[in-house]
Formats: structure tokens, C-alpha cells, sequence
């Protein structure tokens, strides 16, 4: 797909659709620019083609037209579909070409000069390409890339909530060990309506372990809660994506989403959820688990409803994506 912008009726292009998610997300390209391609019946602005969103997904709803011819008109903006001459350049009002660098508000490059995505060496016309950036220049044929980022496979994603979960375990090992150890009355937790008898056993059983044991246990879950704190806020990543190499970002932005979502969405709201799940039964939280990552398997952008209600994505990490998104 060959994709053409315009901006102050200055045309540009074409660019391919990647080319176009990664001008959108780091801010060249705005949701008020026009877009246009084969299957557009005339210019739109991106926002309502995107829902005003940073990523474009153009889908078959679109009425189709024929291949627009040079120097036709839609919109009163010339379309100058690709040729050797033409193609990585774009022409003003007055007839002028004007460079893309020049039209986008960046820095003129050398004349006729282009970036090329697989090799990141100069070369002239061409068909006018971006350099990628470093998150996904490595990406394989079996990684699925958003613009700028690679999403994270589920199965690293199920790993590290394992890893987690893991972790917790250890924590609580040695409370564990020292209640295997007493002859605990399990039935008594078990009856709803008689909280307040299984609270008194409760504190009944904790009062029978050694203090010792008591305050390990509390020092080790503590412990752990605020290291998992820290990383999650500074990096966006629990210690068990930290092991596997994968990041929450914003789906927005592609950068480290705001302290709200990652501590108050991302992070406090689902551990009551979970929380309340398991107590009740475990059964019923190992489902909704289950749920989350079913819907982000069959999601194109791996989105459970865990990074719905935050509006984030799980992608593999790169340094890159810890650094402050550009001011528009």
C-alpha cells in the first residue's frame, strides 16, 4: 500500500503503512494531517480514519476507486503517485518540489537522499523510507510489530506472571512451612457466614507461630511488594518481566505509561481484584486469569482486559521506550 500525506496543501509521499504508525507515534506526523490511498475516495484527516489514535489500521470498509492518475486532483491537493523521479519528494502549490524533511518540520537532509530501513545506509531516489527504530530492527519474521515496538509473545507474558506468582510463594515459605507444621482446622475458614469465628482462628494461629518465623515472612512479602513497586514505576516492568525481557507501555505513546496507570490501574486495582478472586476460590481467579490472556491471544495487538482497562500494551523492552515521548 502506498500511502500519501498532506499538510497546508503540500503533498508527500509515498510512504508504506509501518512508515505511517512510526511518523504517527513519535509525533511527525499529527491526527489533523490528511491522508490518502488507494481505497480512499478523497483526502481524510488521520484522526478520523485512526479514532484519533496513533496507529493506523486501515480495513476493508473503505470505498475503492481507480488508480489515480499524475497530476489529478482530490481535494483541490495533487497526487503524485510514485515514479523514478517523483517519489521521494513531494511538490507545493507553486509548483516547487519541497523535500519531506523540509514539509514534516525536521532538519534538511542532503538533497536526494534517503534512509534505508534494512541496511541504514544514504543512498539516492529511491522509494523514500525511514530508519527504523532500535526496538524493532532486530524483530524477526515471527515478532509482530506496532510502529515503533514489538509485542511481547503471550507465552513470555504467562511466564512472567508465573515468575511473579513464583516469588510470592517463596516469600510466604517459611509462614507456610511453620502452619504445615500445627494441626490447622481448614473447615473453619470455609464457612461464609461465620467470618468473625474464622478471624478469631485466625489470630489464633498466628499468635502459635514463632515470632521469628512471623516477622521473616512479613519482612520477605514486604520486601518483595516494594522491589516489584519500584521497578514497575521506574521501568514499567515486575521483577518477572524484568527476567524475561518485556515491558508494559502506553498504547498510545509507546513510552513507560503515566505513574496512574502502572501503580493505581496496572498494578493496586488488579491485586484487590485478584485478591478477592482467590479468597473467595481459587478456581474463579485461575479463570479470569485464563481470560486475560485467551482475549490477548486472539487480539491482533495481544490486548487482554487487563491492558484495556489501562490502555497499555505488553511489548518486548528496549531502552528506547523509557525515554520521555517528544512534545507535540
Amino acid at each position: 500500500m502506498q500511502i500519501f500525506l498532506a499538510r497546508n496543501n503540500v503533498q508527500a509521499g509515498p510512504y508504506t503503512l509501518d512508515q505511517l504508525n512510526i511518523m504517527l507515534t513519535s509525533g511527525e506526523v499529527t491526527l489533523d494531517d490528511l491522508v490518502w490511498h488507494e481505497g480512499l475516495d478523497k483526502w481524510q484527516r488521520i484522526g478520523d480514519l485512526t479514532g484519533n489514535q496513533h496507529t493506523y489500521r486501515p480495513t476493508n470498509t473503505a470505498s475503492t476507486t481507480t488508480v489515480v492518475a499524475n497530476d489529478s486532483i482530490i481535494n483541490n491537493v495533487t497526487v503524485f503517485p510514485e515514479d523514478s523521479e517523483t517519489n521521494a519528494l513531494s511538490k507545493s502549490p507553486d509548483g516547487k518540489k519541497v523535500s519531506i524533511d523540509r514539509l514534516y518540520g525536521k532538519p534538511e537532509s542532503k538533497p536526494n537522499t534517503k534512509v534505508d530501513m534494512t541496511s541504514n545506509r544514504q543512498h539516492t531516489p529511491g522509494n523514500m523510507s525511514l530508519k527504523k527504530p532500535n526496538a524493532v530492527k532486530n524483530a524477526t519474521a515471527k515478532d509482530v510489530v506496532v510502529g515503533d515496538v514489538i509485542l511481547a509473545p503471550i507465552m513470555s507474558r504467562i511466564l512472567a506472571t508465573a515468575i511473579n506468582a513464583l516469588m510470592y510463594l517463596l516469600a510466604i515459605f517459611p509462614l507456610v512451612l511453620a502452619l504445615s507444621k500445627m494441626n490447622v482446622d481448614y473447615t473453619k475458614f470455609q464457612n461464609i457466614q461465620n467470618m468473625d469465628a474464622a478471624y478469631q482462628y485466625s489470630l489464633t494461629l498466628m499468635e502459635a507461630i514463632p515470632s521469628g518465623t512471623l516477622m521473616m515472612s512479613q519482612v520477605l512479602v514486604f520486601g518483595l511488594f516494594a522491589l516489584q513497586l519500584i521497578f514497575i514505576t521506574l521501568r514499567g516492568q515486575s521483577l518477572g518481566k524484568v527476567i524475561t525481557g518485556i515491558r508494559v507501555v502506553d498504547q498510545t505513546t509507546h513510552r513507560l505509561p503515566s505513574f496512574i496507570k502502572l501503580i493505581g490501574t496496572r498494578t493496586l486495582m488488579l491485586f484487590i481484584i485478584y485478591n478477592l478472586l482467590f479468597s473467595f476460590t481459587s478456581f474463579l481467579g485461575f479463570v479470569v486469569i485464563a481470560i486475560h490472556y485467551y482475549m490477548a491471544s486472539r487480539s491482533p495487538e495481544n490486548i487482554g482486559w487487563h491492558d484495556k482497562l489501562a490502555k497499555t500494551l505488553v511489548v518486548k523492552a528496549d531502552n528506547s521506550q523509557l525515554v520521555k515521548h517528544p512534545k507535540r
